[in-house]
């Protein structure tokens, strides 16, 4: 009797702790609600569905780890172009991009406020222009024919005899994204990597060179970067899930899905390619979850790298 009055005594407090806070779940309880209806709701699904046969017309059917089984020892194309294309892309495009965002945020950094705030805006505002918008912009650049700027030059240079399909050609199809992608990755990273350098206390850096630091490398490496880990961190993150997640940049160059023999397939194509042209939204769904399993790996190792410690 005493042990049941003791745990109703317990539920008591704690829901009149509840009643008593409120107004702060009141606060968190829109965002709560967006995060479970938009973000935690289709990841279960994808993950139910990734065990089943599910073809958009027909209700799904339990086939275990079938899908899974396909994609790592049947699908020719995921494990000989897709996977390859996405890590060459990734490892690319993705740290280069974050440590070109630092770079560019470091250089304002150290120009007056005026200019540094066009600069800033110029050179993020490639990253507010749709994917398709930019592909438009630089299929131009490489269009096949004598028109295009990239041909254009090189035969008045009489570098090359023909025009090059750049963008159909499964040998410069891939290094294209990755320069598309680059020029439009200075995101809200490379701005909060801005904030997080102009945020610095200066007197950290007066008494570092009182203590002995000599130059700007010591000051980078020993001041600016622990002093803005949160940035850092963000950058990171940010970087990491755009990365994996872009997909429609190599079908706009191309304009093609699949991109010509897989050379700017990427695993966001793949899943595209399953899902809303083949109809096999079950596989697609399996293909979505080792993504999603990929960009959570590499989230972790960033939050290794930049977080808090404890």
């Amino acid at each position: 009797m005493k042990n049941n009055m003791k745990k109703i005594i317990e539920k008591f407090k704690v829901v009149h702790q509840f009643l008593s806070h409120k107004s702060p779940y009141l606060f968190v309880s829109p965002y709560v609600l967006l995060f479970i209806t938009f973000i935690v709701i289709p990841v279960l699904a994808a993950i139910y569905l990734s065990f089943t046969y599910f073809n958009t017309v027909k209700s799904p059917d339990f086939i275990g780890l079938l899908n899974y089984i396909q994609l790592i020892t049947n699908d020719q194309e995921f494990m000989q172009h897709v996977l390859p294309n996405t890590i060459k892309y990734a490892l690319i495009v993705g740290p280069g991009g974050y440590m070109l965002g630092f770079f560019l945020a470091w250089s304002l950094s150290q120009i007056p406020h005026r200019l540094r705030t066009i600069l800033a805006l110029v050179i993020y505002s490639p990253s507010m222009t749709a994917g398709i918008a930019m592909a438009v912009i630089w299929r131009i650049i490489f269009s096949g024919d004598h028109t295009g700027y990239l041909n254009a030059f090189l035969l008045n240079l009489n570098i090359i005899e023909q025009p090059i399909q750049w963008l159909q050609s499964p040998d410069h199809l891939m290094n294209i994204m990755i320069v598309v992608s680059l020029w439009g990755s200075m995101g809200v990273g490379f701005l909060a990597m801005l904030a997080g350098i102009l945020n610095i206390d200066q007197e950290l850096y007066e008494a570092a060179y009182i203590d002995g630091m000599k130059n700007r490398w010591q000051e980078v490496f020993y001041i600016t970067i622990p002093s803005m880990k949160p940035q850092m961190l963000f950058g990171a993150v940010m970087a990491i899930v755009n990365t994996f997640n872009i997909g429609g940049i190599g079908v706009a160059l191309s304009g093609a899905n699949p991109t010509p023999q897989y050379s700017g397939q990427l695993i966001v194509n793949h899943i595209e390619d399953y899902g809303f042209i083949r109809f096999e939204m079950g596989y697609a769904a399996a293909v979505s979850v080792v993504l999603l399993l990929i960009v959570y790996y590499f989230s972790k190792v960033s939050w290794r790298l930049f977080g808090e410690k404890g």
